[in-house]
């Protein structure tokens, strides 16, 4: 059953069809197979389980076999498409341009014959019951919309190579996507600072110092372990010594040490009750040469920033709310200011719900790849047709099931969007061509072992100093 709504705008459709077209344009070798592996994966209406599954939709003109080859020796313009996705309509929270920016793994346990692993961060059932898995880890960058929804903006994935710093391969990936935007007249000079947004596992002072001579505004949360001291006091002229470079330390665990806050605000929400942000300015970590810092040329800079402590009323799941402490690079920030640093954390947790939809609908992690390379091309589909997806929300028709309740056309999740694409690619233009009738391959003889096994690799282990060691021989043998 189908709802009637609102004529489509003519350019939503002509934005989707521009990007169709450039996307076509990026792919670089066996681009029509790449291309409808695409269209079957943004047109069929189940969650996504294998390859084969897409080689049924009627978008899919070739045969089950053609996925996996242009997956294994397709060849995609990411450069291309990483402009192609920056000159797009972004969304625009409180006036500004806010990045979310998560790492999301490809966990691939058993997969031996699979170079490039990592140790992927996931977290089990129950508290403290999180695990190290071998898989695939991708970072991915996203903007953030007003309201409460689930839908973002994905405008960059890449994957971590083994053994990489999470914050200094985002921070490059932040460089390059900031140029992009710049590049496509979405940041002028007199615009405010574009808000980076991340979570508790990335380093928010040295990815901020990083950034410094970027218009960017690094908001990240800080684990409630933390210390952070204030501005050093000035000696008088007359005392002897070095002059201190930290203040009074704050310990967060400690709410004797607090100083008194340079801001107060109560603001009434609808989900969390009355929200209390209490905020200290030029507030910075101290530095030590170890870890990340361990080669730093010179004297240790500091990096001074807004520390905030926002507690809630209540929350949703009727659990007990905790502090939540955020840092941001920026300082002098009035009480409105404040606001708008944790309503933009707030609005981080939608590229979880990205994740969620990838996985589960667009079966970001089901196809059992061997080459990361493929997994890479995958990736980029997957983000292609949730792009997709985006520019159709206000073209499609809303599909129901009887026992769906109909939403506003504004509204509609990504699920139903999908579920209606179909009915709008006629209106679309055909990049593909018709394919060529073919047999199946000769494949291996019958009773022919397989003579050239294919190498197996470990996943490299990071010792205390933060190197990376030799493979585990469990995962090689």
């Amino acid at each position: 059953m189908s709802l009637p709504h609102q004529p489509p705008t003519v350019e939503s459709l002509s934005a989707l069809s521009r990007f169709r077209t450039d996307f076509h344009t990026c792919l670089t070798h066996h681009q029509d197979a790449l291309f409808e592996v695409g269209e079957a994966l943004v047109c069929a209406p189940t969650p996504v389980r294998h390859l084969a599954q897409l080689s049924l939709e009627p978008e899919h003109r070739r045969g089950h076999g053609s996925a996996y080859s242009a997956l294994a020796q397709g060849r995609i313009d990411t450069d291309r498409l990483r402009t192609s996705l920056a000159s797009l309509p972004l969304p625009r929270l409180h006036g500004r341009t806010v990045l979310a920016c998560d790492i999301s793994p490809w966990l691939r346990p058993d997969a031996w014959t699979s170079p490039d692993r990592s140790w992927c961060h996931t977290y089990g059932r129950g508290t403290g019951q999180a695990e190290m898995v071998p898989g695939w880890p991708y970072s991915m960058i996203v903007a953030l919309e007003e309201g409460s929804t689930s839908w973002c903006a994905p405008l960059d994935v890449a994957r971590l190579p083994p053994g990489a710093d999470e914050t200094d391969f985002t921070a490059t990936r932040v460089r390059a996507l900031i140029d992009r935007l710049i590049a496509a007249n979405h940041h002028h000079g007199g615009d405010p600072d574009i808000v980076v947004v991340v979570d508790a596992g990335y380093d928010s002072p040295r990815l901020a110092y990083l950034l410094t001579d970027l218009p960017v505004q690094v908001v990240g949360r800080l684990p409630s372990n933390r210390v952070l001291y204030g501005p050093a006091e000035h000696l008088p002229v007359q005392a002897r010594g070095r002059p201190a470079k930290h203040g009074a330390p704050l310990r967060m665990a400690a709410p004797h040490t607090w100083p008194e806050p340079q801001t107060v605000t109560t603001t009434p929400t609808r989900r969390y009750g009355a929200a209390t942000a209490r905020s200290w300015d030029r507030m910075h970590p101290r530095l030590t040469h170890r870890s990340a810092w361990a080669d730093h040329p010179g004297a240790l800079p500091v990096i001074e920033g807004t520390l905030v402590l926002l507690r809630v009323q209540a929350l949703p799941s009727r659990r007990a709310p905790k502090p939540l402490w955020l840092w941001s690079s920026a300082t002098g920030m009035r009480p409105e200011q404040v606001s708008q640093v944790w309503w933009a954390y707030l609005r981080r947790f939608d590229i979880e719900h990205t994740f969620r939809f990838l996985k589960q609908e667009l079966g970001w992690d089901a196809p059992r790849l061997r080459d990361p390379s493929a997994a890479d091309r995958w990736s980029w589909l997957v983000v292609v047709a949730y792009t997709q997806l985006r520019l159709a929300r206000s073209l499609v028709r809303q599909v129901c099931l009887p026992w769906h309740r109909p939403v506003e056309p504004d509204r509609m999740s990504p699920c139903r969007v999908r579920r209606g694409f179909r009915y709008i690619r006629a209106d679309l233009p055909v990049c593909v061509g018709v394919p060529k009738s073919c047999g199946p391959g000769p494949g291996r003889p019958a009773g022919r072992p397989n003579k050239r096994p294919a190498p197996r690799y470990g996943v490299p282990k990071k010792n205390k100093t933060g190197t990376t060691g030799n493979p585990g021989a469990k995962q090689a043998a």
